[in-house]
């Protein structure tokens, strides 16, 4: 594991806790986007939990450093900004988790261990939902039950791929057998969970919680 984060505080935070596991290690620590890409190639982590917020470099930059220079290492961020824009931009550059500060430490736990085996990890809290009881937008590759966010219901996920897939409203609401204006309500709350506007970034987020098996088209914006 390597922690990569400006605060020397919070690192040393962290190697305790993540030292502290069995099956866990610090094998190395860094403050800056430059010094990540040092360490990641000197050490070679399996996981490199990484600060959004480092000076150096911008995160974007960094995170696909780190998959070009050490493709065997996972990267997960941890970061305060709980914002889905920062997450998408994570992802998009290679980053395999997103996980918040505010988090509870098994929480952390959890995500490390899920990216190190290869799986998508996301535990993001919108501002506001936890207060009303919707507290984390969760996805894991964990178990085929996990495949898509806690937060959305099975018929929001079934709108979600055939929406991903590039189906109209018209051609989803007849292979779910319901009214156009349901699609078109399920599609609203998707938007207000999610924070996903257009149709281009329902499909990116499809992909990164596996809703899709790979082989849809990009469809296009709207």
């Amino acid at each position: 594991m390597l922690i990569a984060d400006d605060h020397a505080v919070l690192r040393a935070g962290l190697k305790l806790l993540i030292n502290a596991q069995a099956d866990m290690e610090v094998v190395g620590e860094a403050g800056d986007g430059p010094a990540t890409i040092r360490s990641a190639q000197a050490t070679a982590p399996h996981v490199v939990l990484l600060d959004l917020s480092m000076p150096g470099s911008r995160f974007t930059q960094t995170i696909e450093q780190l998959v070009r220079v050490t493709p065997s290492s996972r990267v997960l961020v941890l970061t305060m900004h709980d914002d889905p824009a920062y997450l998408q931009a994570a992802l998009q550059a290679g980053a395999s988790g997103y996980i918040v500060k505010k988090a509870a430490d098994i929480e952390l736990l959890t995500a490390i261990r899920a990216v190190h085996h290869g799986r998508t990890f996301v535990d993001l809290t919108r501002p506001g939902e936890e207060a009303r009881g919707h507290e984390v937008r969760r996805v894991s590759r964990e178990s085929p039950a996990a495949g898509h966010p806690s937060v959305l219901s099975q018929r929001e996920a079934e709108v979600l791929r055939l929406l991903a897939q590039g189906h109209t409203n018209q051609e989803a609401a007849d292979h779910l057998a319901v009214s156009v204006k349901t699609v078109e309500t399920h599609r609203k709350r998707l938007s207000d969970k999610l924070g996903l506007r257009s149709r281009a970034q329902l499909f990116r987020f499809a992909v990164e919680v596996g809703l899709l098996e790979g082989n849809a088209a990009r469809p296009g914006d709207e």
